[in-house]
């Protein structure tokens, strides 16, 4: 039995994002009401404009800004999350320049938690809630192995301990997603006396895809779609931290239908699920002979016929002499199994992506 179904009411956090915006679009292509939450009535004026053949099965409400430390203390999901019955948790910062660890471990860790608190104090309805996390609290950086949700990445809290805000951008960042839903899980534990819905979370890696938000130029894309954008449009100019780390992804729209099983599926409860596409990346390429970085992507974008993006007639071919590290890889079973996920292919992402940046003039 489906833990909420169609007709029932998901509120969705930060729901003009990258990955958010999707997530909406498919609830509400589900059949269900969707309640957004966004920083500004701006925001919201964007999303009700994209959503509107929904009528009033989708609604935006302005929550305070999540990057302030004090969301933990004001409950400012509590009026958000009153007559949901689910709870999608996609509002987290994500930059690799941060110069102090706290503008991002803070605003992670406490909007996490802010929400689940808000949920045990006004979601009475509420049954189940789903928070993105991210494989960067998962594997850890340089480390060879298969990494599975019995892993975290204590290396970058680590770092993060022992250089404080002189450790690397990356490291602050893993920190920020480890710590953060370690949060979460701890929070769970501690409330499931006292409350009626269940945590699932989700760990993707790096989200690329079409995006239906609101980007104004390449420069507006977050964080992960902006160095896809680097790598393949602008002469592999993100291709040394792309090549050197040895990546996975997902697609965005792949994320968002994971977000809409993992609130549907009842054996998803109490779950830590990794979303990762990267298994089938390279089936037919001996393990220490692949290459794992996101270099792929050039292959893939030049070998597509016709070109989903003509203004651009010649794309970065290659990566000669730029080294790479140990490979990341992910067991992705678990969600498979649980969610039942079928993921787009590589070429799939890539067309769909380049006629994006195409059909915006980029």
């Amino acid at each position: 039995m489906p833990t909420i179904s169609a007709g029932d009411k998901v509120l969705v956090s930060g729901a003009n994002g990258f990955v958010a915006t999707w997530v909406v679009r498919r609830f509400l292509e589900k059949g269900y009401a969707v309640r957004g939450t966004v920083r500004s009535a701006d925001k919201g004026k964007f999303l009700e404009d994209l959503f509107q053949q929904y009528g009033e099965r989708f609604e935006v409400v302005v929550v305070e800004d999540i990057t302030k430390a004090r969301i933990l203390f004001e409950g400012a999901f509590d009026e958000a999350v009153k007559g949901v019955d689910a709870i999608a948790h996609t509002a987290s910062p994500f930059y690799l320049n941060a110069v102090s660890h706290d503008e991002l471990i803070g605003p992670a860790v406490n909007g996490t938690v802010g929400i689940l608190r808000s949920a045990v104090k006004s979601g009475q309805n509420v049954k189940r809630i789903d928070v993105t996390s991210s494989c960067a609290s998962v594997s850890e950086v340089g480390v060879d192995k298969v990494f599975s949700e019995l892993d975290w990445n204590d290396l970058a809290v680590r770092d993060v301990w022992e250089q404080g805000d002189n450790a690397p951008g990356l490291s602050k960042y893993c920190a920020s997603k480890t710590l953060a839903e370690k949060a979460a899980w701890e929070f769970y534990e501690k409330s499931r006396s006292d409350i009626k819905w269940d945590l699932s979370v989700l760990n993707p890696p790096f989200v690329f895809g079409p995006a239906i938000h609101d980007i104004k130029n390449p420069d507006a894309l977050n964080t992960s779609a902006r160095m896809w954008y680097e790598t393949v449009l602008v002469d592999g100019k993100s291709k040394d931290f792309l090549t050197v780390q040895g990546l996975a992804y997902a697609d965005v729209r792949d994320v968002a239908e994971a977000h809409v099983l993992a609130l549907e599926k009842e054996a998803a409860g109490g779950e830590r699920i990794i979303i990762s596409a990267g298994e089938s990346l390279y089936p037919a390429f001996p393990r220490l002979n692949t290459n794992r970085s996101l270099r792929f992507l050039l292959d893939v974008a030049n070998a597509l016929s016709p070109s989903p993006i003509p203004s651009h007639p010649s794309l970065p071919v290659g990566y000669p002499g730029v080294p790479w590290k140990a490979p990341v890889e992910y067991d992705t079973s678990k969600g498979a199994r649980i969610l039942g996920l079928k993921y787009r292919t590589k070429e799939e992402l890539t067309r769909d992506t380049l006629a994006d940046f195409e059909k915006r003039g980029w």
